[in-house]
């Protein structure tokens, strides 16, 4: 281990949450919800306001909703978080080569491989420079450790939290750890806690007391040694600038049991179609086609079908993947599908083609072209769908946000990230044909905007996941239900 902090942990505060607020003058200063809205939702992040209610993530969002009744409740943008996540990891990278994201608002830094810092102090200065350009950039708060390890820099930014800055001097390191929680340590979830609380182990000073043949017994080889050799404070795990993703994949839970055989198919293929978009935005293809199908018994059953070559066709997958449904028995109703490519590379085997079940022609040759699945959808004349906390802009006021919508009206409160205070609020008809969705503007002036595709995927992208994304109920099944505190959408006179 160094004998100087000069590995930087950097974690945005209630970062969803934050930037909702952000972008939304009425909810400064208010608790907020982020999640999927449906009685299956859960909570991916919640702002400080919220928490104080005993709101946190990966909470039911029907808990959520009796904890804090009057928070606002708003559906994911990950278009936006992209965007400003790109910013921030964009500030780490000038100061050193070696960045570490572990998600969109949480990354490792080795400041000492850029030469950014070598000291203490320099390490210091460093992290409030920081800190000032991300409020400078993005107008949001974030909260920076330093140390000279991994964990403790982790550490060392959950005790910043919220909006502050911790160093952890070398040599201080055992006594700061000595009266925390064995569960502050990477890798102790409830069960390993549960484990060395019947033991009679309660904090990391008790684990280094009770020695390290005592936690292999209690643990096993290879878990007892790292338990051990944490509670001492080492840590030797280098920053690794680039994680090789594993595999690309997309679900959605449903707010009701799916049990015509028909649907579940549909649910199927539109689901690979999503997972190649993926796959192709991120340039890569794969070779393991792999389904995923939890059950009303919440029995979780996993296919997996290894392909000769890797692939990006979307045919493809959404054949292998209907092949893996008729092997997996859903009489009694489905409640979460999702479709994964694993086996990564970056090139495909043309010859692939040639697996889509039936003589399809490709290419552009003569002949009947099939789309993909979700363009015919999105041909088909639908109902206008509006999600709870995404943007709009309406003709006569401007841009604005989804309050709720429901019984065919929805509302909308029009304010942008540099109103001076709350948006008047509007009520229309859900085909106005003066509203339309639209770009989130940036947080600070001068920023560029998220990508056009964020109010085009808005119906599409929630319920999937990526790593480390939470993985929420699709938005496009929202129905009723607007920000907590809101009066039913009704018609203006």
């Amino acid at each position: 281990m160094r004998n100087a902090p000069t590995i930087l942990h950097l974690d945005m505060d209630a970062f969803y949450a934050s930037v909702e607020q952000a972008s939304k003058p009425s909810l400064r200063g208010k608790a907020v919800v982020v999640g999927g809205l449906g009685p299956r939702g859960v909570v991916a992040t919640a702002s400080y306001e919220a928490r104080v209610f005993g709101v946190h993530s990966a909470m039911p969002m029907g808990q959520a909703r009796r904890l804090a009744p009057n928070a606002a409740y708003l559906v994911p943008r990950f278009g936006i978080y992209r965007d400003i996540s790109e910013q921030v990891m964009g500030l780490l990278r000038e100061l050193s080569p070696l960045v570490e994201p572990l998600s969109l608002d949480e990354a490792f830094v080795d400041l000492e491989a850029g030469g950014a810092a070598w000291d203490e102090a320099s390490a210091r200065l460093v992290g409030v420079r920081l800190r000032a350009d991300i409020r400078a950039a993005t107008g949001l708060a974030g909260s920076v450790g330093l140390a000279a390890s991994k964990m403790l820099a982790k550490i060392a930014s959950e005790e910043a939290k919220p909006d502050g800055l911790v160093v952890i001097e070398p040599g201080t390191e055992r006594a700061l750890l000595a009266p925390m929680s064995v569960r502050t340590l990477p890798g102790v979830g409830p069960a390993t806690g549960d484990h060395l609380r019947r033991a009679g182990i309660h904090t990391v000073e008790e684990i280094a007391e009770a020695g390290e043949d005592e936690l292999v017994r209690l643990l096993g080889k290879a878990h007892g040694h790292a338990l051990y050799a944490m509670a001492l404070a080492h840590d030797e795990r280098p920053v690794v600038a680039e994680r090789e993703a594993k595999s690309v994949s997309v679900e959605d839970t449903y707010d009701v049991d799916i049990h015509d055989r028909v649907r579940v198919g549909l649910e199927v293929q539109r689901l690979a179609d999503r997972c190649v978009r993926r796959l192709r935005g991120a340039g890569l293809s794969g070779r393991t086609i792999v389904l995923k199908v939890r059950r009303y018994d919440f029995s979780t059953l996993t296919r997996s079908e290894t392909l000769r070559g890797p692939t990006d066709d979307p045919g493809v997958v959404r054949e292998a993947a209907l092949r893996l449904l008729d092997s997996v028995d859903t009489t009694g109703g489905v409640r979460l599908l999702g479709v994964g490519v694993s086996g990564l590379a970056d090139y495909t085997q043309e010859d692939l083609f040639a697996q889509v079940a039936g003589e399809r022609v490709e290419h552009g040759e003569e002949g009947d072209h099939e789309e993909p699945l979700a363009e015919r959808e999105a041909a088909l004349p639908v109902e206008r769908r509006w999600v709870a906390g995404h943007d709009v802009r309406h003709v006569e006021y401007g841009h604005g946000w989804v309050q709720g919508s429901g019984l065919g009206r929805v509302t909308v409160r029009f304010e942008t990230p540099e109103s001076s205070g709350p948006g008047r609020v509007r009520t229309f008809r859900v085909d106005d044909p003066g509203l339309e969705a639209a770009d989130p503007l940036p947080l600070v002036r001068g920023r560029r905007g998220v990508s056009g595709g964020d109010a085009g995927d808005r119906g599409t992208e929630v319920g999937g996941v990526v790593g480390a994304e939470a993985a929420l109920r699709g938005p496009e099944r929202e129905r009723g239900g607007g920000a907590a505190g809101e009066a039913p959408p009704v018609v203006p006179g």
